[in-house]
């Protein structure tokens, strides 16, 4: 049986820690990547800002509370995952596909959410139609919103794939295949697509709706 300890570490901590560190390294590079996005919505916030709360206003509130809630709790399964990888690795593979179908669901609601705004010509760029005083800047708003939205639906897909791999794995009792670094490390990343989601929920959706 082979140990899983890769020829250049000398512990199985080692290893561990290195994955730690090389996923805390690529999270960096990827807040780099939606830092630009949340700087160019700042921007339109301050110079814009009653074209920016309108069009807040046309967004589907109760479809990204809903979403809200989803990622929420699959953060919770996923943190569960992680706690049980080493004593319970049929329970962890459970809790994993339990993530990954909340995850799904998420992406199935966002669909459904897309599919309205597109019958409602709140796409830009293909016959966008707004009905408030701000047209121009309402537009800008939308643009942010399909591609962080969309980016942050990648960066979920993405994440399903991983967590649904690996919870097949250990519910087909393969369990010897799976480091416990790995879903380590796939839950830190699944974490901060949540926490992405934290912080476009509130500026997609409720920041137009204060007051």
């Amino acid at each position: 049986m082979a140990t899983g300890l890769a020829g250049q570490f000398s512990t199985r901590e080692q290893q561990a820690d290195a994955a730690r560190l090389g996923l805390w390294l690529f999270l960096a590079t990827e807040v780099l990547f939606f830092g630009p996005l949340f700087m160019g919505y700042t921007y339109g916030r301050t110079q814009f800002y009653d074209a920016f709360a309108e069009a807040s206003r046309q967004t589907h509130l109760v479809i990204g509370t809903a979403n809200t809630a989803i990622l929420l709790t699959s953060s919770f399964t996923m943190a569960l995952a992680v706690e049980m990888r080493r004593s319970a690795a049929r329970a962890a593979g459970w809790l994993l596909c339990a993530t990954a179908a909340l995850g799904m669901c998420f992406l199935v609601l966002k669909g459904v959410e897309y599919y309205k705004e597109w019958h409602e010509q709140l796409v830009p760029g293909l016959g966008f139609l707004f009905g408030g005083a701000h047209r121009g800047e309402a537009e800008l708003f939308y643009y942010l919103y399909f591609v962080m939205t969309g980016v942050h639906a990648l960066h979920l897909t993405i994440g399903i794939t991983i967590v649904a791999f690996l919870g097949t794995l250990l519910l087909r009792r393969r369990e010897f295949i799976v480091r416990p670094d790995w879903i380590e490390v796939t839950g830190l990343y699944w974490h901060f697509v949540d926490v992405i989601w934290i912080f476009l929920y509130p500026i997609l959706y409720l920041v137009g709706r204060a007051g």
